[in-house]
């Protein structure tokens, strides 16, 4: 395939991340009809839907000013409005409970049922699996939104970063891994057996890197198979992070050890947004990918600051957590229009 794959576009380009707001049927409807965001993203699905453990799958919210955090878990942003100052979170989640086909299912009754009241907005539908469920994955949405895919209304972000699922490290720390997940799906696009199937636009979801060696694997493997990669969304939670009770007790189950995203972690998002898309734009066959900035996004100031390291679409997270889908509103509002 030496052709360029199809591009997202997003217009407005403001959309939610993937993540626990955004789990169910309500949540997807209720950012669908949002007028502020350009896109949805569902939270990442797997085939058959993660065995979730209430548990042991929690997350919290703190303000990273401050070393210490509640003991409160799982609130509702109208809980979570009442403590404004705590603009990071911490989580021990897992995927979906969902299976994707239940989020083909919400995704079409969307669609139909919405199609008369405003202007259709594209889905960015998350999945992850070994190569093979992917590429299974690729097949069932190309198959079952497959007139929507012509239309240019659904993507499909592959994450590989995920920090909190044991003995499985995230495969976008390497280049190998990457590799396998590239040439699978350009196998599955080349010699599919549905050749009446549209091309499914697709990108990946990646880790924080901190060091140069990360990067490069990722560019390595983008530069070896990853050609037919759409965009790149950047960043997930940084995992191995720690929050504790004023008491010092872990606030999240066991030892309390989980991915951190929010506030805390908007610096290190904007630094793997600006250089990726350096390194992205240094090579002529990889220029045309589009970044998704995501990581401690809250306001049309972080807005701004993550277009300006070069975030073609800006995703939102923990904000819409703490403050609602009327977050999006709040960006678009601060920024005047100005996008």
């Amino acid at each position: 395939m030496s052709e360029l794959p199809p591009p997202i576009k997003i217009n407005p380009p403001l959309i939610n991340s993937a993540n626990p707001w955004a789990s169910g049927d309500v949540d997807l409807e209720r950012l669908y009809l949002c007028p502020s965001t350009g896109a949805v993203t569902t939270r990442t699905a797997t085939l058959d839907g993660f065995q979730h453990d209430e548990a042991i799958h929690r997350y919290t919210f703190f303000d990273p000013s401050s070393p210490e955090a509640s003991k409160s878990t799982n609130l509702t942003p109208q809980e979570a409005s009442k403590a404004p100052a705590q603009k990071a979170s911490l989580n021990t989640l897992g995927y979906s409970p969902y299976a994707l086909i239940q989020y083909l299912q919400w995704i079409y009754k969307i669609y139909t049922t919405c199609s008369g009241t405003q202007p259709i907005k594209p889905f960015i539908i998350s999945v992850t699996g070994t190569p093979t469920e992917v590429s299974e994955c690729y097949t069932c949405i190309a198959d079952y939104l497959s007139e929507y895919i012509t239309a240019g209304h659904i993507y499909m972000e592959i994450n590989l970063s995920c920090p909190n699922i044991p003995n499985k490290p995230p495969p976008a720390y390497s280049k190998d891994a990457l590799v396998e997940y590239f040439r699978r799906l350009r196998f599955t696009m080349r010699d599919k057996l549905r050749p009446d199937l549209p091309r499914l636009p697709f990108g990946i979801k990646t880790p924080p890197y901190t060091h140069s060696s990360e990067y490069n694997e990722l560019i390595s493997a983008l530069e070896e198979e990853g050609d037919q990669v759409s965009f790149i969304t950047c960043t997930n939670t940084l995992g191995s992070c720690l929050v504790l009770s004023p008491e010092g007790d872990p606030v999240l189950p066991g030892n309390g050890i989980g991915g951190m995203a929010g506030a805390a972690l908007h610096p290190l998002a904007l630094g793997n947004v600006a250089t990726i898309r350096r390194m992205l734009d240094e090579r002529p066959s990889l220029k045309h990918i589009t970044v998704i900035g995501i990581g401690g996004v809250e306001d049309e100031k972080g807005y701004k600051r993550m277009r300006a390291a070069g975030a073609g679409v800006v995703g939102v997270g923990t904000a819409l957590g703490v403050k609602g889908v009327e977050v999006f509103e709040e960006i678009e509002k601060g920024l005047k229009g100005g996008w």
